[in-house]
């Protein structure tokens, strides 16, 4: 019987006032999908992270048939020679921070290229294996610290085309990736605060509208606790509509957003359904714990006046 007259009370305060329900439902939902696509793009930052960790992080390439670069107009392509030259150079420096070195030759890169750009069949059909050059793939201890060495011994040689330097690329996508999480974290916040303020005002109203039940109430001896437990449910039952829609929204930016954007980036470093578990799971604690905790404390000061 108590159980039937507290959801009874439920449904009447949310019916009562659907118009303030349906608004708290929205900011809910807009905040919860928004910190979660945050939290989304601080786990596509790391995976894309730990997947080049360890990997090469400086490319030598050398000079071939096609290079346009000065130095291999002038000295034509890299002989065999030269190459081995290189490589012992940089083999040498190993107590100076080379960690690894591997050749890569045309047919490798070539291979490599096409498998990297499967996708985009209409731009790898117009690149032949010769314009593709052969490389020295080298892997530092420390990228920013050893690459001065390693460049320094290697840059204006015979047969050396260009260095690149391929954290330093990548150091500049993880800002443009920490730059667009850290926005959208900021704007979650401060629609966070916006759901704070509504959940307040949604049962401060609803209780202000059942001020004579909950009067008689607490003639007849009711508990603060079964007086509040109405207006919580209510607040948490908001709080759960925001958050379907919020894994709604958080499905469609995983799959129509992150995933999307992968077919342009030739390496696989897709979310795993895991990953949007866990954030989709850590979004519902935290809408209900946003809307009851605030719904309890509105009730406490509520009824203490």
């Amino acid at each position: 019987m108590r159980a039937q007259f507290v959801f009874q009370e439920v449904w009447t305060g949310l019916r009562r006032n659907l118009t303030m329900t349906i608004a708290l439902v929205v900011v809910v939902a807009i905040s919860l999908s928004l910190l979660g696509t945050g939290l989304l793009f601080v786990k596509q930052v790391d995976n894309t992270r730990t997947y080049w960790q360890g990997r090469v992080q400086l490319s030598i390439y050398l000079c071939t048939t096609t290079s346009a670069s000065p130095q291999c107009k002038q000295n034509g392509p890299a002989t065999v020679a030269q190459r081995n030259s290189i490589y012992h150079d940089l083999t040498a420096l190993r107590s100076q921070g080379v960690e690894a070195v591997y050749y890569e030759s045309q047919s490798q890169a070539f291979q490599r290229f096409k498998k990297d750009f499967a996708q985009d069949r209409s731009f790898s059909s117009l690149v032949t294996q010769s314009e593709i050059p052969d490389s020295f793939q080298v892997k530092l201890r420390n990228a920013q610290a050893d690459y001065p060495v390693v460049a320094g011994t290697v840059a204006g040689r015979p047969g050396v085309d260009n260095i690149v330097n391929v954290q330093s690329i990548l150091s500049n996508f993880y800002k443009l990736l920490d730059g667009a999480r850290n926005a959208v974290i900021v704007v979650a916040i401060i629609l966070v605060i916006a759901a704070i303020l509504l959940v307040a005002n949604t049962i401060r109203l609803s209780a202000f509208n059942r001020r004579r039940e909950t009067s008689i109430m607490r003639l007849v001896g009711a508990s603060n606790f079964y007086v509040q437990l109405p207006f919580l449910l209510e607040g948490i039952i908001a709080g759960m509509f925001g958050w379907l829609v919020a894994a709604g929204l958080l499905i469609a930016v995983k799959t129509l957003g992150l995933d999307t954007l992968q077919q342009y980036f030739p390496y696989n470093v897709r979310l795993s359904l895991a990953d949007l578990i866990e954030v989709i799971v850590l979004a519902m604690v935290m809408g209900v714990v946003l809307c009851g905790v605030t719904s309890f404390l509105t009730l406490r000061r509520y009824l203490r006046a």
